[in-house]
């Protein structure tokens, strides 16, 4: 059995989870201190949220049939949400 699809599994779960979470609480963090929540406030609840989303899409990139398509959401949603959150702070400035 080969390891390379393994390998890429762990990849997409670990660096993929990763940017993703890490786009989340950008974008969370921003939205929140938007609506007039307090920095700190926001910083625990969001980082808070994304340990949790971490954890559920770790699980979820090797339950997934299609590698690239774990790729493409985790990697491709976590450049959108970092964007997003980029606009929003802009906004706020």
């Amino acid at each position: 059995m080969s390891t390379g699809p393994v390998l890429a599994r762990i990849a997409a779960a670990i660096l993929g989870g990763y940017a993703f979470c890490w786009g989340f609480i950008a974008l969370s963090m921003a939205l929140l201190f938007a609506a007039g929540m307090p920095f700190h406030d926001t910083e625990h609840l969001s980082s808070m949220l994304g340990l949790l989303l971490y954890v559920t899409v770790f699980c979820w990139a090797f339950a997934a049939r299609r590698l690239l398509h774990v790729w493409g959401l985790l990697a491709g949603g976590g450049a959108l949400m970092a964007g997003l959150a980029t606009l929003v702070q802009r906004a706020l400035v």
